[in-house]
């Protein structure tokens, strides 16, 4: 498990106390292979996704999808104290590009900036992977990034270079718009 705010990742900035509307918290970012995850922090990052998409939204679907153990998949979260406030998801497709996805805030967590700054370092993260790859020899652009916003959503996403890529859609009864940042350096809203 590599923490985003152990020094050993150059990802990340220093986590100490994050101010936030929750008070002071010592904020932790953290970025895992599911191989690396272990079982407490699983099913603490799996119980926030099912107390907000299918609980709080009111989503009976099936939320382990079968994509979550894939080997390109990356797991981020920030976390208090052992408590997993936010959450996301980071796949892989073949063609190159990333798609970010179960993104979950927790309800005490929500309009503190902790979703905002773990979308950062997903990016961050993601652009890194890109520039070591153009060092390296690999593809000459960044990582192009997808993801489906849930449309009161949208304006947020834009806030992180993310565009419209396509029509509105329903799913599971939430209106959803499909986005794309195309391949870029990251930008710091």
């Amino acid at each position: 498990m590599s923490g985003l705010c152990s020094g050993s990742n150059r990802v990340a900035d220093s986590c100490a106390a994050v101010p936030t509307r929750l008070g002071a918290v010592s904020l932790q970012l953290h970025l895992a292979a599911p191989a690396e995850l272990d079982v407490g922090t699983l099913y603490r990052i799996l119980q926030l996704r099912v107390d907000v998409f299918v609980v709080e939204q009111r989503c009976p679907y099936r939320e382990l999808d079968g994509r979550d153990l894939d080997p390109g998949t990356r797991w981020l979260w920030a976390s208090d104290a052992g408590a997993v406030l936010a959450t996301l998801r980071i796949l892989r497709a073949e063609d190159g590009t990333a798609r970010i996805g179960r993104v979950a805030t927790a309800r005490q967590a929500r309009a503190s900036g902790i979703a905002s700054d773990l979308m950062r370092r997903a990016l961050v993260f993601l652009d890194s992977e890109a520039s070591a790859a153009r060092s390296g020899g690999g593809r000459p652009a960044g990582i192009e990034v997808l993801l489906d916003a849930q449309t009161p959503l949208t304006a947020w996403y834009q806030r992180f270079g993310f565009e419209p890529a396509g029509p509105e859609f329903v799913e599971d009864g939430i209106s959803h718009l499909p986005m794309r940042r195309p391949g870029q350096l990251s930008r710091q809203p």
